[in-house]
């Protein structure tokens, strides 16, 4: 019984370690939570600079760069190497992928 036991055991302790430092997948491994541009530190939430509001900053070509469609009211910029996805009328950030992305196969 008691060999039964530490078998059970051995193998909830195995699973549980697999689970938890189960690596990410897909693009999913290129999401980030925070980063660092213009000399500032950013995350999910805040809001960026008004010129990433700006046309020129509005990346239309996501599909190229392996980003997933914008939602209605937001789309992609580029900011200190990561890709950003913003709101239209208040930049803020709503998902961050690392530009590693880009290459992505």
């Amino acid at each position: 019984m008691r060999k039964t036991k530490m078998m059970l055991l051995g193998v909830l302790l195995a699973t549980a370690s697999a689970a938890w430092a189960a690596p990410a997948t897909g693009i999913q491994k290129y999401e980030l939570k925070e980063f660092i541009a213009d000399f500032t530190s950013f995350k999910i939430g805040d809001n960026v600079p008004a010129m990433y509001l700006t046309p020129e900053y509005n990346i239309k070509q996501w599909q190229l760069r392996n980003l997933p469609a914008p939602d209605a009211g937001t789309h992609w910029t580029y900011m200190g190497g990561n890709y950003v996805l913003i709101g239209d009328t208040d930049g803020k950030i709503s998902k961050v992928y690392d530009g590693e992305i880009f290459y992505h196969r």
